[in-house]
Protein backbone atom coordinates (compact mmCIF):
# COMPACT_ATOMS: atom_id res chain seq x y z
CA UNK A 1 0.00 0.00 0.00
CA UNK A 2 1.80 3.14 -1.20
CA UNK A 3 0.74 6.75 -1.71
CA UNK A 4 2.25 9.83 -3.32
CA UNK A 5 2.90 11.19 0.17
CA UNK A 6 4.60 8.39 2.18
CA UNK A 7 1.85 6.49 3.94
CA UNK A 8 3.75 6.48 7.21
CA UNK A 9 3.77 10.28 7.31
CA UNK A 10 0.05 10.44 6.50
CA UNK A 11 -0.71 8.00 9.33
CA UNK A 12 1.51 9.94 11.74
CA UNK A 13 -0.38 13.15 10.86
CA UNK A 14 -3.54 11.41 12.03
CA UNK A 15 -1.82 10.50 15.34
CA UNK A 16 -2.32 6.79 14.68
CA UNK A 17 1.38 5.95 14.78
CA UNK A 18 4.63 7.53 15.97
CA UNK A 19 7.97 8.16 14.33
CA UNK A 20 9.31 5.23 16.38
CA UNK A 21 6.63 2.97 14.83
CA UNK A 22 7.70 4.09 11.34
CA UNK A 23 11.37 3.38 12.06
CA UNK A 24 10.53 -0.09 13.44
CA UNK A 25 8.43 -0.81 10.35
CA UNK A 26 11.21 0.33 8.00
CA UNK A 27 13.73 -1.89 9.83
CA UNK A 28 11.33 -4.81 9.46
CA UNK A 29 10.88 -4.00 5.76
CA UNK A 30 14.63 -4.40 5.16
CA UNK A 31 14.35 -8.14 5.84
CA UNK A 32 10.85 -8.38 4.28
CA UNK A 33 11.15 -6.20 1.15
CA UNK A 34 7.92 -7.54 -0.38
CA UNK A 35 5.81 -6.43 2.58
CA UNK A 36 3.95 -3.12 2.32
CA UNK A 37 4.31 -0.57 5.11
CA UNK A 38 0.63 -0.72 6.08
CA UNK A 39 0.79 -4.51 6.44
CA UNK A 40 3.96 -4.25 8.52
CA UNK A 41 2.43 -1.67 10.87
CA UNK A 42 -0.51 -4.03 11.36
CA UNK A 43 1.83 -6.99 11.98
CA UNK A 44 3.74 -4.95 14.58
CA UNK A 45 0.48 -3.94 16.32
CA UNK A 46 1.38 -0.27 15.93
CA UNK A 47 -2.27 0.70 16.48
CA UNK A 48 -5.79 -0.68 16.36
CA UNK A 49 -6.17 -2.73 13.14
CA UNK A 50 -9.67 -1.45 12.41
CA UNK A 51 -8.60 2.20 12.67
CA UNK A 52 -5.43 1.50 10.68
CA UNK A 53 -7.14 -0.07 7.65
CA UNK A 54 -9.83 2.62 7.74
CA UNK A 55 -7.19 5.37 7.66
CA UNK A 56 -5.25 3.65 4.87
CA UNK A 57 -8.46 3.41 2.84
CA UNK A 58 -9.09 7.14 3.31
CA UNK A 59 -5.51 7.98 2.34
CA UNK A 60 -5.69 5.85 -0.81
CA UNK A 61 -9.29 6.89 -1.56
CA UNK A 62 -10.38 3.26 -1.39
CA UNK A 63 -13.17 1.47 0.46
CA UNK A 64 -11.68 -0.67 3.25
CA UNK A 65 -12.63 -3.56 5.52
CA UNK A 66 -10.77 -5.55 8.16
CA UNK A 67 -11.73 -8.79 6.42
CA UNK A 68 -12.57 -11.77 8.67
CA UNK A 69 -14.15 -15.15 8.02
CA UNK A 70 -17.45 -13.87 9.39
CA UNK A 71 -17.52 -11.22 6.65
CA UNK A 72 -17.65 -13.89 3.90
CA UNK A 73 -21.38 -14.03 3.19
CA UNK A 74 -21.18 -15.92 -0.09
CA UNK A 75 -19.44 -19.05 -1.28
CA UNK A 76 -16.43 -17.21 -2.71
CA UNK A 77 -15.37 -20.16 -4.86
CA UNK A 78 -18.65 -19.94 -6.77
CA UNK A 79 -17.37 -16.63 -8.14
CA UNK A 80 -13.60 -17.14 -8.48
CA UNK A 81 -11.50 -20.28 -8.22
CA UNK A 82 -9.24 -20.70 -5.21
CA UNK A 83 -6.11 -20.66 -7.41
CA UNK A 84 -7.06 -17.28 -8.89
CA UNK A 85 -7.86 -15.88 -5.45
CA UNK A 86 -4.44 -17.00 -4.19
CA UNK A 87 -2.60 -15.68 -7.24
CA UNK A 88 -4.26 -12.25 -7.11
CA UNK A 89 -4.69 -11.99 -3.32
CA UNK A 90 -8.38 -11.21 -3.81
CA UNK A 91 -11.52 -12.57 -2.14
CA UNK A 92 -15.19 -11.94 -3.07
CA UNK A 93 -17.11 -11.62 0.19
CA UNK A 94 -20.62 -10.29 -0.50
CA UNK A 95 -23.10 -9.85 -3.37
CA UNK A 96 -26.07 -7.54 -3.60
CA UNK A 97 -28.19 -6.76 -6.67
CA UNK A 98 -25.57 -8.02 -9.12
CA UNK A 99 -22.67 -6.19 -7.48
CA UNK A 100 -19.93 -8.27 -5.84
CA UNK A 101 -17.71 -6.84 -3.13
CA UNK A 102 -14.13 -8.03 -3.63
CA UNK A 103 -11.27 -7.47 -1.19
CA UNK A 104 -7.69 -6.96 -2.43
CA UNK A 105 -4.44 -6.74 -0.51
CA UNK A 106 -2.87 -4.37 -3.05
CA UNK A 107 -4.92 -1.58 -4.59
CA UNK A 108 -2.06 -0.69 -6.97
CA UNK A 109 -1.85 -4.09 -8.66
CA UNK A 110 -3.90 -3.05 -11.68
CA UNK A 111 -3.38 -6.37 -13.46
CA UNK A 112 -4.94 -8.35 -10.60
CA UNK A 113 -7.82 -5.91 -10.25
CA UNK A 114 -8.58 -6.04 -13.98
CA UNK A 115 -8.34 -9.85 -14.02
CA UNK A 116 -10.96 -10.20 -11.29
CA UNK A 117 -13.16 -7.46 -12.77
CA UNK A 118 -13.31 -9.22 -16.14
CA UNK A 119 -13.96 -12.65 -14.62
CA UNK A 120 -16.96 -11.27 -12.77
CA UNK A 121 -18.11 -9.23 -15.74
CA UNK A 122 -18.24 -12.43 -17.81
CA UNK A 123 -20.72 -13.73 -15.23
CA UNK A 124 -22.82 -10.59 -15.54
CA UNK A 125 -21.57 -9.15 -12.25
CA UNK A 126 -20.11 -5.76 -11.37
CA UNK A 127 -17.15 -5.57 -8.99
CA UNK A 128 -16.98 -3.25 -5.96
CA UNK A 129 -13.37 -2.94 -4.83
CA UNK A 130 -12.20 -2.98 -1.20
CA UNK A 131 -8.78 -3.20 0.43
CA UNK A 132 -7.59 -5.08 3.50
CA UNK A 133 -4.33 -6.35 4.98
CA UNK A 134 -2.54 -9.18 3.20
CA UNK A 135 -2.45 -11.21 6.43
CA UNK A 136 -6.26 -11.11 6.58
CA UNK A 137 -6.45 -12.30 2.98
CA UNK A 138 -4.03 -15.15 3.81
CA UNK A 139 -6.04 -16.25 6.87
CA UNK A 140 -9.29 -16.41 4.92
CA UNK A 141 -7.62 -18.22 2.01
CA UNK A 142 -6.22 -20.76 4.46
CA UNK A 143 -9.75 -21.43 5.69
CA UNK A 144 -10.64 -22.37 2.09
CA UNK A 145 -7.62 -24.63 1.62
CA UNK A 146 -8.55 -27.67 3.73
CA UNK A 147 -10.40 -29.17 0.78
CA UNK A 148 -11.53 -26.83 -1.97
CA UNK A 149 -14.63 -27.26 -4.11
CA UNK A 150 -12.57 -28.34 -7.12
CA UNK A 151 -11.13 -31.26 -5.12
CA UNK A 152 -14.62 -32.25 -4.03
CA UNK A 153 -15.85 -32.33 -7.60
CA UNK A 154 -12.87 -34.42 -8.69
CA UNK A 155 -13.52 -37.01 -6.00
CA UNK A 156 -17.22 -37.37 -6.70
CA UNK A 157 -17.20 -40.20 -4.12
CA UNK A 158 -18.86 -39.41 -0.78
CA UNK A 159 -16.78 -42.07 1.00
CA UNK A 160 -13.58 -40.47 -0.30
CA UNK A 161 -14.81 -36.98 0.51
CA UNK A 162 -15.60 -37.76 4.16
CA UNK A 163 -12.31 -39.63 4.50
CA UNK A 164 -10.41 -36.64 3.08
CA UNK A 165 -12.09 -34.18 5.43
CA UNK A 166 -11.15 -36.32 8.44
CA UNK A 167 -7.56 -36.93 7.28
CA UNK A 168 -6.97 -33.24 6.53
CA UNK A 169 -8.29 -32.47 10.03
CA UNK A 170 -5.71 -34.86 11.45
CA UNK A 171 -2.93 -33.25 9.39
CA UNK A 172 -3.98 -29.76 10.53
CA UNK A 173 -3.89 -30.85 14.22
CA UNK A 174 -7.64 -30.35 14.63
CA UNK A 175 -9.17 -31.41 17.94
CA UNK A 176 -12.71 -31.34 16.51
CA UNK A 177 -14.40 -31.37 13.11
CA UNK A 178 -17.81 -29.70 12.75
CA UNK A 179 -20.25 -30.68 9.96
CA UNK A 180 -22.86 -27.92 10.07
CA UNK A 181 -25.99 -27.87 7.86
CA UNK A 182 -26.79 -24.29 6.88
CA UNK A 183 -29.08 -22.64 4.37
CA UNK A 184 -28.00 -23.91 0.97
CA UNK A 185 -24.75 -25.54 2.12
CA UNK A 186 -22.99 -27.86 4.54
CA UNK A 187 -20.16 -26.03 6.29
CA UNK A 188 -17.15 -27.97 7.59
CA UNK A 189 -14.94 -26.36 10.22
CA UNK A 190 -11.84 -27.49 12.13
CA UNK A 191 -11.01 -26.47 15.70
CA UNK A 192 -7.26 -25.90 15.77
CA UNK A 193 -5.55 -24.69 18.97
CA UNK A 194 -8.98 -23.76 20.31
CA UNK A 195 -10.04 -21.64 17.30
CA UNK A 196 -12.59 -22.65 14.65
CA UNK A 197 -11.56 -22.21 11.01
CA UNK A 198 -13.71 -22.98 7.98
CA UNK A 199 -12.34 -25.86 5.92
CA UNK A 200 -14.91 -26.04 3.13
CA UNK A 201 -18.50 -25.27 2.18
CA UNK A 202 -20.16 -28.23 0.43
CA UNK A 203 -23.14 -28.08 -1.90
CA UNK A 204 -26.42 -28.81 -0.17
CA UNK A 205 -27.25 -31.70 -2.50
CA UNK A 206 -24.43 -33.75 -0.93
CA UNK A 207 -25.61 -33.20 2.64
CA UNK A 208 -27.84 -36.27 2.99
CA UNK A 209 -25.13 -38.59 1.61
CA UNK A 210 -22.44 -37.15 3.89
CA UNK A 211 -24.69 -37.45 6.96
CA UNK A 212 -25.53 -41.01 5.94
CA UNK A 213 -21.83 -41.86 5.63
CA UNK A 214 -21.04 -40.34 9.02
CA UNK A 215 -23.82 -42.36 10.65
CA UNK A 216 -22.66 -45.56 8.96
CA UNK A 217 -19.04 -45.30 10.12
CA UNK A 218 -20.10 -44.07 13.61
CA UNK A 219 -22.43 -47.04 14.14
CA UNK A 220 -25.47 -44.77 14.51
CA UNK A 221 -29.09 -45.43 13.54
CA UNK A 222 -29.64 -44.17 9.98
CA UNK A 223 -33.33 -43.34 10.36
CA UNK A 224 -33.17 -41.54 13.70
CA UNK A 225 -32.75 -37.77 13.61
CA UNK A 226 -32.64 -37.10 17.34
CA UNK A 227 -29.32 -36.68 19.18
CA UNK A 228 -26.99 -39.69 19.00
CA UNK A 229 -23.47 -40.59 20.11
CA UNK A 230 -21.11 -42.88 18.25
CA UNK A 231 -17.49 -43.71 17.49
CA UNK A 232 -15.35 -44.02 14.39
CA UNK A 233 -12.69 -46.72 14.68
CA UNK A 234 -11.49 -46.76 11.05
CA UNK A 235 -8.25 -44.87 11.71
CA UNK A 236 -5.57 -46.88 13.58
CA UNK A 237 -4.02 -43.88 15.37
CA UNK A 238 -7.28 -42.22 16.41
CA UNK A 239 -10.34 -42.89 18.53
CA UNK A 240 -12.98 -40.52 17.14
CA UNK A 241 -16.02 -39.67 19.26
CA UNK A 242 -19.05 -38.53 17.29
CA UNK A 243 -22.05 -36.51 18.42
CA UNK A 244 -25.09 -35.60 16.32
CA UNK A 245 -27.85 -33.09 16.96
CA UNK A 246 -30.72 -31.93 14.80
CA UNK A 247 -30.92 -28.25 13.88
CA UNK A 248 -33.27 -26.28 11.62
CA UNK A 249 -31.36 -27.21 8.43
CA UNK A 250 -30.59 -30.86 9.18
CA UNK A 251 -28.29 -32.81 11.49
CA UNK A 252 -25.09 -31.31 12.82
CA UNK A 253 -22.17 -33.65 13.56
CA UNK A 254 -19.12 -32.97 15.72
CA UNK A 255 -16.17 -35.36 15.58
CA UNK A 256 -13.71 -35.25 18.50
CA UNK A 257 -10.30 -36.51 17.30
CA UNK A 258 -8.49 -38.33 20.11
CA UNK A 259 -5.03 -39.61 19.29
CA UNK A 260 -4.56 -43.11 20.71
CA UNK A 261 -0.81 -42.95 21.23
CA UNK A 262 -0.55 -39.27 22.11
CA UNK A 263 1.29 -40.11 25.32
CA UNK A 264 0.97 -38.31 28.62
CA UNK A 265 2.54 -34.87 28.95
CA UNK A 266 4.57 -34.18 32.05
CA UNK A 267 2.82 -31.82 34.45
CA UNK A 268 5.53 -29.17 33.97
CA UNK A 269 5.20 -29.36 30.17
CA UNK A 270 1.54 -28.39 30.53
CA UNK A 271 2.58 -25.07 32.07
CA UNK A 272 2.37 -25.97 35.77
CA UNK A 273 4.85 -23.98 37.92
CA UNK A 274 8.22 -25.73 37.72
CA UNK A 275 8.53 -26.36 41.42
CA UNK A 276 8.57 -29.94 42.71
CA UNK A 277 7.56 -28.68 46.15
CA UNK A 278 4.36 -27.11 44.80
CA UNK A 279 3.44 -30.32 42.96
CA UNK A 280 3.96 -32.47 46.05
CA UNK A 281 2.07 -30.04 48.26
CA UNK A 282 -0.80 -29.92 45.80
CA UNK A 283 -1.13 -33.54 44.67
CA UNK A 284 0.91 -36.01 46.76
CA UNK A 285 -1.85 -36.58 49.31
CA UNK A 286 -3.85 -39.20 51.21
CA UNK A 287 -7.26 -39.11 52.87
CA UNK A 288 -8.41 -36.15 50.79
CA UNK A 289 -9.66 -34.90 47.44
CA UNK A 290 -8.14 -32.55 44.84
CA UNK A 291 -10.40 -30.93 42.27
CA UNK A 292 -9.41 -29.41 38.92
CA UNK A 293 -11.75 -26.56 37.94
CA UNK A 294 -12.19 -25.04 34.50
CA UNK A 295 -14.77 -24.57 31.75
CA UNK A 296 -15.33 -27.17 29.03
CA UNK A 297 -12.38 -27.51 26.65
CA UNK A 298 -9.82 -25.97 29.01
CA UNK A 299 -7.69 -29.13 29.34
CA UNK A 300 -8.87 -30.51 32.70
CA UNK A 301 -8.66 -34.14 31.58
CA UNK A 302 -5.13 -33.69 30.21
CA UNK A 303 -4.04 -32.25 33.56
CA UNK A 304 -5.64 -35.17 35.43
CA UNK A 305 -3.73 -37.67 33.27
CA UNK A 306 -0.47 -35.82 33.96
CA UNK A 307 -1.10 -35.88 37.70
CA UNK A 308 -1.88 -39.60 37.62
CA UNK A 309 1.27 -40.22 35.59
CA UNK A 310 3.27 -38.28 38.20
CA UNK A 311 1.77 -40.23 41.12
CA UNK A 312 1.63 -43.69 39.53
CA UNK A 313 4.00 -46.24 41.08
CA UNK A 314 4.03 -50.07 41.02
CA UNK A 315 3.25 -50.31 44.75
CA UNK A 316 -0.04 -48.37 44.57
CA UNK A 317 -3.41 -49.19 43.03
CA UNK A 318 -4.73 -46.42 40.77
CA UNK A 319 -8.24 -46.70 39.36
CA UNK A 320 -9.92 -44.22 37.01
CA UNK A 321 -13.61 -43.78 36.20
CA UNK A 322 -14.02 -41.94 32.90
CA UNK A 323 -16.63 -41.00 30.32
CA UNK A 324 -15.02 -42.05 28.03
CA UNK A 325 -11.48 -43.39 28.55
CA UNK A 326 -9.56 -41.05 26.25
CA UNK A 327 -6.01 -42.37 26.73
CA UNK A 328 -5.12 -45.88 27.88
CA UNK A 329 -2.27 -45.92 30.39
CA UNK A 330 -0.24 -48.99 31.36
CA UNK A 331 -0.48 -49.88 35.04
CA UNK A 332 -3.84 -48.20 35.61
CA UNK A 333 -7.23 -49.80 36.11
CA UNK A 334 -9.41 -47.72 33.83
CA UNK A 335 -13.20 -48.00 34.03
CA UNK A 336 -15.42 -46.55 31.31
CA UNK A 337 -18.97 -45.69 32.28
CA UNK A 338 -21.77 -46.46 29.83
CA UNK A 339 -25.43 -45.62 29.42
CA UNK A 340 -26.42 -48.14 32.13
CA UNK A 341 -24.13 -46.80 34.87
CA UNK A 342 -23.18 -43.42 36.30
CA UNK A 343 -20.07 -42.00 37.96
CA UNK A 344 -21.65 -42.61 41.38
CA UNK A 345 -22.55 -46.26 40.57
CA UNK A 346 -19.05 -46.98 39.27
CA UNK A 347 -17.41 -45.20 42.20
CA UNK A 348 -19.25 -47.37 44.73
CA UNK A 349 -17.93 -50.49 43.00
CA UNK A 350 -14.39 -49.13 42.63
CA UNK A 351 -14.14 -48.41 46.35
CA UNK A 352 -14.52 -52.17 46.97
CA UNK A 353 -11.51 -52.81 44.70
CA UNK A 354 -8.90 -51.66 47.26
CA UNK A 355 -7.73 -48.49 45.44
CA UNK A 356 -5.13 -46.07 46.79
CA UNK A 357 -5.91 -43.33 44.26
CA UNK A 358 -9.23 -42.87 42.49
CA UNK A 359 -9.69 -40.58 39.52
CA UNK A 360 -13.32 -39.58 38.93
CA UNK A 361 -13.65 -37.97 35.50
CA UNK A 362 -16.15 -35.37 36.65
CA UNK A 363 -18.29 -34.48 39.65
CA UNK A 364 -21.66 -33.74 38.09
CA UNK A 365 -24.16 -34.23 40.89
CA UNK A 366 -24.64 -34.43 44.65
CA UNK A 367 -24.50 -38.23 44.75
CA UNK A 368 -21.09 -38.42 43.04
CA UNK A 369 -19.78 -35.56 45.19
CA UNK A 370 -20.90 -37.29 48.42
CA UNK A 371 -19.30 -40.63 47.50
CA UNK A 372 -16.08 -38.88 46.39
CA UNK A 373 -15.96 -37.05 49.73
CA UNK A 374 -16.56 -40.30 51.63
CA UNK A 375 -13.74 -41.94 49.67
CA UNK A 376 -11.42 -39.08 50.62
CA UNK A 377 -12.38 -39.51 54.28
CA UNK A 378 -11.72 -43.27 54.35
CA UNK A 379 -8.08 -43.51 53.34
CA UNK A 380 -8.21 -42.83 49.61
CA UNK A 381 -6.86 -39.95 47.54
CA UNK A 382 -9.47 -38.76 45.04
CA UNK A 383 -8.83 -36.65 41.94
CA UNK A 384 -11.68 -35.14 39.98
CA UNK A 385 -12.89 -32.17 37.94
CA UNK A 386 -15.76 -29.75 38.26
CA UNK A 387 -17.13 -26.97 36.06
CA UNK A 388 -16.43 -23.64 37.78
CA UNK A 389 -14.56 -20.48 36.88
CA UNK A 390 -11.77 -20.64 39.47
CA UNK A 391 -10.35 -22.36 42.55
CA UNK A 392 -12.43 -20.47 45.10
CA UNK A 393 -15.71 -21.19 43.34
CA UNK A 394 -15.13 -24.95 43.74
CA UNK A 395 -16.17 -24.47 47.37
CA UNK A 396 -19.32 -22.60 46.33
CA UNK A 397 -20.17 -25.28 43.74
CA UNK A 398 -19.84 -28.10 46.30
CA UNK A 399 -22.01 -26.17 48.72
CA UNK A 400 -24.69 -25.74 46.04
CA UNK A 401 -24.58 -29.50 45.40
CA UNK A 402 -25.50 -30.01 49.05
CA UNK A 403 -22.13 -30.97 50.51
CA UNK A 404 -21.76 -29.79 54.12
CA UNK A 405 -19.18 -27.19 55.11
CA UNK A 406 -17.67 -29.72 57.52
CA UNK A 407 -17.15 -32.33 54.78
CA UNK A 408 -15.63 -29.75 52.43
CA UNK A 409 -13.26 -28.39 55.08
CA UNK A 410 -12.16 -31.82 56.33
CA UNK A 411 -11.71 -33.48 52.92
CA UNK A 412 -10.86 -30.91 50.24
CA UNK A 413 -7.05 -30.63 50.17
CA UNK A 414 -6.47 -28.41 47.15
CA UNK A 415 -8.12 -26.98 44.07
CA UNK A 416 -6.50 -26.10 40.76
CA UNK A 417 -7.97 -23.92 38.02
CA UNK A 418 -6.64 -23.45 34.51
CA UNK A 419 -7.19 -21.87 31.09
CA UNK A 420 -5.50 -22.66 27.80
CA UNK A 421 -3.68 -19.93 25.89
CA UNK A 422 -2.06 -20.25 22.48
CA UNK A 423 1.73 -20.30 22.22
CA UNK A 424 3.51 -18.06 19.73
CA UNK A 425 4.64 -19.92 16.63
CA UNK A 426 8.41 -20.52 16.90
CA UNK A 427 8.73 -20.53 13.12
CA UNK A 428 7.47 -17.04 12.30
CA UNK A 429 7.17 -14.95 15.49
CA UNK A 430 9.28 -11.80 15.63
CA UNK A 431 10.95 -10.77 18.87
CA UNK A 432 10.54 -7.19 20.08
CA UNK A 433 10.64 -5.01 23.19
CA UNK A 434 7.55 -4.59 25.36
CA UNK A 435 5.81 -1.27 24.73
CA UNK A 436 5.35 1.13 27.64
CA UNK A 437 1.58 0.61 27.40
CA UNK A 438 2.00 -3.19 27.67
CA UNK A 439 4.28 -2.79 30.68
CA UNK A 440 1.78 -0.47 32.34
CA UNK A 441 -1.13 -2.90 31.83
CA UNK A 442 0.87 -5.85 33.18
CA UNK A 443 2.32 -3.96 36.15
CA UNK A 444 -1.11 -2.64 37.18
CA UNK A 445 -2.58 -6.16 37.23
CA UNK A 446 0.42 -7.60 39.09
CA UNK A 447 0.39 -4.81 41.68
CA UNK A 448 -3.29 -5.45 42.39
CA UNK A 449 -2.31 -8.94 43.64
CA UNK A 450 0.90 -7.96 45.41
CA UNK A 451 3.28 -9.19 42.68
CA UNK A 452 6.21 -7.35 41.08
CA UNK A 453 7.13 -8.06 37.46
CA UNK A 454 10.73 -7.73 36.29
CA UNK A 455 10.96 -6.70 32.63
CA UNK A 456 14.76 -6.58 32.66
CA UNK A 457 16.04 -8.54 29.66
CA UNK A 458 12.53 -9.71 28.76
CA UNK A 459 11.15 -9.67 25.21
CA UNK A 460 7.77 -10.30 23.68
CA UNK A 461 6.75 -11.36 20.16
CA UNK A 462 4.67 -10.19 17.25
CA UNK A 463 2.67 -13.06 15.75
CA UNK A 464 2.99 -13.18 11.98
CA UNK A 465 1.59 -16.43 10.56
CA UNK A 466 3.09 -19.10 8.31
CA UNK A 467 2.15 -22.47 6.82
CA UNK A 468 3.29 -24.36 9.92
CA UNK A 469 0.86 -22.46 12.17
CA UNK A 470 -1.94 -22.29 9.59
CA UNK A 471 -1.30 -18.55 9.22
CA UNK A 472 -2.52 -17.83 12.74
CA UNK A 473 0.82 -16.87 14.34
CA UNK A 474 0.25 -19.45 17.10
CA UNK A 475 1.19 -23.10 17.40
CA UNK A 476 -0.10 -25.39 20.17
CA UNK A 477 -1.40 -24.28 23.57
CA UNK A 478 -0.23 -24.12 27.17
CA UNK A 479 -2.18 -23.81 30.42
CA UNK A 480 -2.16 -20.90 32.84
CA UNK A 481 -2.76 -22.20 36.38
CA UNK A 482 -3.90 -21.04 39.78
CA UNK A 483 -3.54 -23.20 42.89
CA UNK A 484 -5.37 -23.06 46.21
CA UNK A 485 -4.17 -25.15 49.16
CA UNK A 486 -6.85 -25.48 51.82
CA UNK A 487 -4.92 -24.49 54.95
CA UNK A 488 -6.23 -24.18 58.50
CA UNK A 489 -7.38 -20.57 58.08
CA UNK A 490 -9.41 -21.39 54.98
CA UNK A 491 -10.85 -24.53 56.62
CA UNK A 492 -12.07 -22.40 59.51
CA UNK A 493 -13.71 -19.95 57.09
CA UNK A 494 -15.44 -22.80 55.23
CA UNK A 495 -16.79 -24.33 58.46
CA UNK A 496 -18.10 -20.89 59.48
CA UNK A 497 -19.89 -20.59 56.11
CA UNK A 498 -17.77 -17.64 54.98
CA UNK A 499 -18.53 -16.19 51.56
CA UNK A 500 -16.31 -16.79 48.54
CA UNK A 501 -15.16 -13.14 48.79
CA UNK A 502 -13.95 -13.68 52.39
CA UNK A 503 -12.21 -16.93 51.41
CA UNK A 504 -10.54 -15.22 48.41
CA UNK A 505 -9.26 -12.33 50.53
CA UNK A 506 -7.81 -14.78 53.04
CA UNK A 507 -6.20 -16.88 50.30
CA UNK A 508 -4.59 -13.79 48.73
CA UNK A 509 -2.86 -13.07 52.04
CA UNK A 510 -1.11 -16.43 51.60
CA UNK A 511 0.38 -18.10 48.51
CA UNK A 512 -2.75 -18.11 46.30
CA UNK A 513 -2.66 -15.92 43.19
CA UNK A 514 -5.28 -15.88 40.40
CA UNK A 515 -4.32 -17.52 37.12
CA UNK A 516 -3.92 -14.15 35.37
CA UNK A 517 -0.62 -13.82 37.28
CA UNK A 518 0.66 -17.13 35.89
CA UNK A 519 -0.52 -16.01 32.44
CA UNK A 520 1.49 -12.76 32.79
CA UNK A 521 4.60 -14.76 33.71
CA UNK A 522 4.11 -16.74 30.49
CA UNK A 523 3.96 -13.47 28.55
CA UNK A 524 7.19 -12.34 30.26
CA UNK A 525 8.82 -15.64 29.27
CA UNK A 526 7.84 -15.13 25.63
CA UNK A 527 5.55 -18.17 25.55
CA UNK A 528 2.39 -16.26 24.65
CA UNK A 529 1.34 -12.65 24.10
CA UNK A 530 -0.55 -10.07 26.12
CA UNK A 531 -3.24 -9.87 23.43
CA UNK A 532 -3.72 -13.64 23.56
CA UNK A 533 -4.24 -13.77 27.31
CA UNK A 534 -6.61 -10.83 26.97
CA UNK A 535 -8.58 -12.80 24.37
CA UNK A 536 -8.91 -15.69 26.81
CA UNK A 537 -9.22 -13.86 30.16
CA UNK A 538 -10.39 -10.33 29.19
CA UNK A 539 -7.96 -8.47 31.44
CA UNK A 540 -8.14 -5.01 29.81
Amino acid sequence: MAAKQPIGIELAKRNLITEQDINKALDYQKSHPNKKLGDILNTLNACDSEKLIEAIGEILNEKSILLKETDIRINAQDYISLDIMKKNKAIPFEEEAGRVKVCFSDSYNKRSIETIRLLLLNKGLIMDRYITFESNIDKVLFSFEGINSETINQKGDITGLVDSIIKVGMEKRASDIHFEPMQGKLRVRYRIDGELVTAVNIDNDKQAQIIGRLKAISNMHQEKQESQDGRILLYPDYNIRVSSQKNVYGEKFVLRLLKKNAGIKKIFDLGFPKDEGIVKKCFDKKNSITIIAAPTGAGKTTTLYSIIDYLNRPEINVTTIEDPVEIRIDGLNQVEIDGKTSFSDSLRTVLRQDPDIVLVGEIRDKETAEIAMQAGQTGHYVLSTIHTIDCIEVITRLRKMGISNYDIASTLASTVSQRLVRKVCPHCAIEREFTEKEKEIMKNIATKYGVELDFNGKKTYDTIGCEKCNHTGFYDRIAAFEILSIDEKIKELIVNNASSIEIRNCALQGEYRPLVIDALYKVLDGITTLNEINNQLIIF
